[in-house]
């Protein structure tokens, strides 16, 4: 009968003990936004993208003055023009109104591409960031602060891996 009980709670000890160790992973967050608008790459695509942005709003700017000055002309015209060459040239003004609309959906589709690229690139080399920094600490799993609804500032390893990204990715480029 002792040896029954010996085994039963050698069982329960071994099945506890392995419970606690399996408890112990170690599980933290980070921020990305964050490591992307602090970083130094990060830093210079963004710049890089406001620099398209702001190069794309006054060409459609000018665009619009052009399109605006067309038909402030036009409508100073209309009482001297025939009726048939004021429509001509209307026709010709909602013509060139739809090219250049076609411009802009053209250039801001351009950016968002860009955009988009700038994010995968960062991506694929955060990820490298990651693996590294989880390997060297000893971590099973990071997650995402923006799907954490709340958890322990210590648990926060954003600085930790903003400044591994600084030195190991320098800058890149999108072609």
């Amino acid at each position: 009968m002792t040896i029954i009980k010996r085994i039963i709670i050698f069982f329960f000890l071994y099945f506890f003990i392995l419970n606690n160790l399996y408890a112990n992973d170690s599980i933290a967050f980070v921020d990305l936004n964050y490591v992307f608008a602090n970083s130094n790459a990060g830093k210079k695509m963004n710049k890089e993208i406001q620099a398209r942005s702001k190069k794309n709003n006054e060409e459609f700017k000018n665009l619009k003055k052009k399109i605006d000055d067309r038909k402030q002309k036009l409508l100073t015209q209309k009482n001297v023009l025939a009726e048939e060459e004021y429509k001509k040239k209307y026709i010709e003004l909602e013509k060139d109104i739809n090219e250049y609309n076609n411009i802009i959906r053209k250039k801001n589709n351009d950016l968002n591409n860009f955009r988009a690229k700038v994010k995968n690139e960062f991506s694929d080399r955060l990820r490298f960031v990651l693996e590294e920094y989880v390997k060297a600490n000893s971590i099973s799993i990071i997650i995402r602060k923006e799907n954490l609804l709340i958890g322990k500032n210590d648990l926060d390893v954003t600085k930790g891996i903003l400044d591994l990204f600084n030195k190991n990715v320098k800058k890149f480029e999108i072609k």
